[in-house]
């Protein structure tokens, strides 16, 4: 049974915002205290999402994104990003917040996921082609020398605690889907062309829009 049914829950605010980053975060937190993780375990997320809309970062806020710490098998998340948790090995990602808002609200379970993924590959290389630039959200280098979102440290998911926030994941559970079912809608996003999965399809804007979605990406044409 899981520990959380989606059902039960409704939007609390947009990707990005306050009020979803710390609802992901308590939804983390219940689900990772259920699995009874061992003290062995010590390992991170943080998403870091860079330009956000103005609106997102009301009262000072200095990071849209939340993280998910487990150290020494005790759990904890919130808002924001935390240094504690930036310098445990775990998944560190730092991506514009514009490139992933759209399609984060889409319920999805394997097939989904392969699909968002090839579709934002897609994305990538029609933004690559069109500014005639390899790296253009000037991401860091992996150990191949290739634009990586990840940052250091990375480390692999502990199967305790990937096994736990993906549990029902087929059937519309798991962490990704609580965050899509609570997530909003944002403006930006509403007269764009997308995908089935909601990304942004580059191909299909028009001059303006391609401008516009680049500017909000944070990148100069």
């Amino acid at each position: 049974m899981a520990i959380i049914d989606v059902s039960d829950l409704s939007a609390v605010g947009e990707f990005g915002s306050k009020a979803w980053g710390e609802a992901c975060a308590n939804a983390s937190v219940k689900i990772l205290q259920a699995a009874n993780l061992p003290e062995s375990i010590n390992w991170a997320f943080t998403e870091d999402y860079s330009h956000p809309p103005e609106r997102l970062m009301e009262n000072g806020r200095k990071n849209s994104g939340y993280y998910i710490m487990v150290k020494n098998g005790v759990v904890s998340a919130g808002d924001g990003i935390i240094a504690e948790a930036r310098a445990l090995p775990g998944f560190h990602v730092q991506l514009p917040w514009a490139y992933i808002a759209s399609q984060s609200g889409v319920i999805y379970g394997k097939a989904g996921q392969q699909q968002r993924s090839q579709d934002e590959s897609q994305l990538m290389k029609d933004i690559t082609m069109y500014l005639n630039r390899e790296n253009p959200f000037e991401l860091g280098l992996d150990e191949q020398g290739a634009p990586s979102y990840l940052l250091e440290p990375i480390g692999p998911w502990p199967a305790e605690v990937g096994k736990a926030l993906g549990e029902g994941s087929e059937e519309g559970n798991g962490l990704h889907n609580i965050a899509a079912t609570l997530q909003s809608a944002s403006p930006e996003f509403a007269d764009l062309p997308l995908t089935d999965t909601k990304v942004p399809l580059f191909s299909e804007m028009s001059e303006k829009q391609k401008e516009s979605f680049l500017s909000l990406c944070g990148v100069e044409v």
